[in-house]
């Protein structure tokens, strides 16, 4: 599985127009339930109205639910960037933390957006990001029998090698994307089906 993914994406990366960490965790809070395509396009406004970590902490929680509106739970996604950017302006000198212990003490963010910041930020390996895309392949394909992102995370890591778990995230959103998309439709033709069939509820005669 990793090797035809590698084949077909193998330069996969993150698609999250961001230029500094604290931009990266904006995008990655913001692309919950939400594609990335629309993320990229209110970023390109929000961060030139809010350039900078410390603006995120100021602004008020009705202005920046009017700002990222589209993306849906504007809400939750407003409480946590301000929450983030308050504790990392008071915590962390204005500097979004390169530790998992303390990532995970900031409002929005979980192991899966931890991973993302930590891999892509940082070059820190700490795990696989296990969002909807990689939770649905991950099950469709026999590779956890857990539904808990935690426990999905815990399996993949045995599976899969280090070096290959941030690519591995990328290269099934990719795969996502091109081949075998959440909505229903026929996928016994996708590249990984035609090497796992049952994942496409083929099941192989008994021999």
């Amino acid at each position: 599985m990793i090797g035809v993914l590698k084949n077909l994406f193998p330069s996969a990366a993150t698609v999250l127009r961001y230029r500094t960490p604290w931009e990266l965790l904006v995008a990655v809070v913001l692309s919950a339930q939400c594609t990335d395509t629309r993320v990229n396009e209110v970023t390109k406004t929000l961060f030139k109205k809010y350039k900078n970590v410390r603006a995120f902490a100021h602004v008020s929680q009705k202005e920046l639910e009017r700002a990222i509106y589209s993306t849906g739970f504007y809400r939750m996604k407003a409480k946590h960037l301000r929450g983030a950017a308050n504790i990392i302006c008071s915590r962390f000198r204005g500097k979004v933390p390169d530790a998992m212990e303390e990532l995970l003490t900031l409002p929005g963010v979980a192991r899966k957006t931890a991973n993302i910041i930590l891999g892509v930020a940082f070059g820190k390996i700490e795990g696989v990001a296990v969002d909807t895309h990689v939770r649905r392949f991950a099950l469709r394909f026999d590779l956890t029998n857990h539904t808990d992102p935690k426990r999905i995370e815990e399996d993949l890591m045995k599976i899969v090698p280090r070096k290959e778990w941030l690519d591995f995230n990328h290269r099934l959103v990719e795969y996502g994307r091109h081949y075998c998309p959440a909505r229903k439709h026929d996928c016994k033709n996708h590249p990984l089906t035609k090497i796992y069939p049952r994942a496409a509820g083929i099941w192989p005669r008994a021999k």
